[in-house]
């Protein structure tokens, strides 16, 4: 056995012993339903920060997300915003969903948005969201810490075996502790996720050279053809610039399209898919979980904004666009451009093992290292996992069993079918991983453009009293359809009775999160507008007077409500939208060579990188200055401690 492959046995263990601890204390303290599912109410201000950071950038971040701008170029690199528009979601709904779970006891959102739209349809949908979400995004997780491994051990443990083994652990601290066990663990998964992201980006810029380096193997690039995607309709290098606005491609879609996919409706709307990690049930339970709302601002603005953004913008990049030079695609290398040929050729396909490529680097020199970094990579693929399999499981708990089959189960029946419905989502995720791996992939393309659907209903329960409870779950339903039939789920779903969708997957360069939501809210809106009831009315009110009570603004920053309408749209417009088209070249041409660009870098990466900043800029003015994720107001009072328990507690 290889000295890295023992270091990195040694480094997982002590991982593992960590969360096996958290799991058992935390099982120890879980006296009531209340504390195994929302943590009792008591998560604390760097707790939540540094877990619910860990949760909304899970492995994917680490893995996948390198590797797609390696595939793609910088006009994939806009994807590194949702370290803005992940947390703005949470901007809009968490404090005052907070409000509602302290005010009314509830655990779950089921319970929340049931309770306020008077019907059981809108929660049925919700639990269908929740596994929907976490059992292909769990899926993606665990498969790919089995292929982590077994590229780290040099196939000595295959793929499979790796990921059901590394699982266990997870579902025994995740079933035992429930939310607070996968809090305090998250805590440390947030800092292995930042340390190894920075730690590969400085490997990388290591082999590079350096910046400069780096910069003038980009100029040299950007005169060339090379790429997946070859040049945009302007001529440009296609790594180097998104290929438009839209396309509006023959066949509705299903033609390959011109200079890459990533046009500013794309990177629009893969924006709004990705919006929907903190509007999934799931981080509903995160806000029930808090003692208060004092930490969402600093983990919105400092936390995700900033500091992961930091790290996405100028590490990551490195790491995915420098692949091209370090030998992983060979045109580059055959054009003379390379700088070594440390990297294998990800060219096809291959793009999925460029971190765990990265991380072999250092094997010979430091093998102690590469344990250290495959811990963060494993920390970072389980830090979203946990969480989506404890709040689905308390969600399949809570919305079916204790609503429709045991009304009246104690603390105990319902902390051992949370930990039992906890098995049941790890064991199918596990399942469709080993033995469909097409369906994972279908399925894992619908998770966070679910999510998104979830949008209006929270709406609804958060600032909007016209939304009526016909129009939240249709909308939520016709919205989840379209999501669907404009991914490969819904054609797969299709041609197995015969039919042949005519438009494709995302069709126009729309990602299905888009058309989901235009779907969604046409029938949200039509039938809220023809299902208005004073009656019902008037009881959604009582929760719309209680937060414009506690959390509505002062007369002196109502008159700034103008000025964050407009710093958000043109934000959302020039930063991740049809705007973007603008930094192809405002800073100088793609192919003007390392002279002729302003800061010596690519126009499109300075743009990234000034919009970033303009960014935490609008992210601290809504939370901070528009107090969306600061304390209440007044402070907020329990009429009940956990709605439906049959215990006081």
């Amino acid at each position: 056995m290889s000295p890295k492959v023992i270091w990195l046995f040694t480094f997982v263990a002590i991982y593992w012993c960590y969360c096996i601890f958290w799991g058992i204390k935390s099982a120890q303290m879980a006296k009531t339903a209340s504390d195994y599912f929302i943590s009792g109410r008591q998560i604390s201000l760097w707790v939540f920060v540094l877990a619910a950071t860990a949760t909304s950038f899970s492995g994917w971040t680490f893995m996948g997300h390198p590797g797609l701008i390696y595939r793609d170029g910088f006009q994939y690199a806009y994807a590194s915003f949702y370290t803005i528009t992940i947390p703005f979601t949470g901007v809009l709904f968490l404090k005052r969903q907070w409000m509602l779970g302290k005010r009314f006891g509830y655990v779950t959102p089921g319970e929340m948005l049931s309770d306020y739209f008077q019907g059981d349809m809108i929660r049925i949908l919700v639990v269908a969201v929740a596994l929907l979400f976490s059992i292909p995004y769990l899926g993606v997780q665990l498969g790919a810490s089995g292929f982590l491994f077994n590229v780290l051990t040099d196939d000595m443990i295959p793929k499979n075996v790796g990921m059901w083994v590394l699982s266990t652990v997870v579902f025994v601290y995740v079933a035992s502790g429930g939310l607070r066990a996968v809090a305090y663990v998250d805590t440390l998964q947030c800092l292995l996720l930042a340390f190894g992201i920075v730690a590969i980006g400085f490997i990388a810029y290591g082999e590079l050279g350096g910046w400069g380096a780096f910069n003038e193997r980009l100029a040299a690039l950007g005169q060339t053809d090379i790429g997946k995607w070859g040049v945009t309709e302007q001529g440009y290098n296609a790594y180097l610039a998104i290929p438009g606005v839209i396309q509006f491609t023959a066949g509705l879609g299903k033609e390959t399209p011109v200079g890459g996919l990533w046009t500013g409706i794309m990177v629009l709307t893969y924006m709004f898919a990705l919006m929907g990690i903190q509007s999934a049930p799931a981080f509903t339970m995160w806000a029930f979980g808090n003692k208060s709302t004092k930490p969402f601002a600093p983990q919105q603005v400092w936390a995700s904004s900033f500091g992961i953004g930091l790290i996405l913008f100028f590490f990551t990049a490195a790491q995915g666009m420098g692949a091209h030079f370090l030998g992983a695609t060979p045109g580059v290398t055959e054009a003379g451009m390379a700088l070594s040929g440390v990297l294998p050729d990800l060219s096809q396909n291959g793009q999925g093992g460029l971190v765990p490529y990265y991380i072999n680097l250092v094997g010979d020199t430091a093998p102690w290292f590469v344990g250290i970094l495959a811990v963060c990579a494993l920390a970072a693929m389980q830090s979203t996992g946990a969480a989506y399999m404890s709040t689905a499981g308390a969600m399949l708990t809570r919305d079916l069993y204790k609503r429709y089959l045991n009304p009246t189960a104690s603390h105990e029946t319902q902390k051992m079918w949370g930990r039992g419905c906890v098995l049941f989502i790890v064991l199918s995720a596990l399942l469709v991983a080993t033995y469909s791996a097409d369906a994972l992939v279908l399925l894992g393309g619908l998770a966070v453009a679910f999510g998104f659907q979830m949008w209006p209903s929270l709406a609804a329960v958060t600032w909007f009293p016209w939304i009526t409870r016909q129009g939240a779950s249709w909308g939520l339903l016709v919205g989840l359809l379209a999501v669907i039939f404009t991914e490969k789920f819904g054609a797969t779903i299709a041609g197995t009775v015969g039919i042949e969708l005519p438009w494709g997957r995302w069709p126009w360069t729309i990602h299905s999160a888009g058309w989901g939501m235009l779907f969604n809210l046409g029938v949200c809106l039509s039938i809220s507008a023809m299902t208005q009831n004073a009656e019902s009315l008037a009881h959604r009110m009582k929760y719309h007077n209680f937060l414009r009570e506690h959390a509505g603004l002062s007369d002196a920053k109502k008159a700034l409500k103008p000025a964050a309408w407009i710093i958000t749209l043109v934000w959302l417009f020039f930063g991740i939208g049809p705007g973007a088209v603008i930094g192809n070249d405002i800073f100088g041409a793609p192919d003007a060579g390392i002279d002729g660009w302003m800061f010596g870098m690519p126009s499109i990466w300075a743009w990234q990188i000034l919009w970033w900043g303009l960014g935490v800029f609008m992210m601290w003015f809504l939370a901070y200055k528009m107090e969306m994720s600061t304390l209440p107001d007044k402070e907020v009072e329990a009429l009940v401690e956990d709605i439906g328990d049959t215990v006081t507690q």
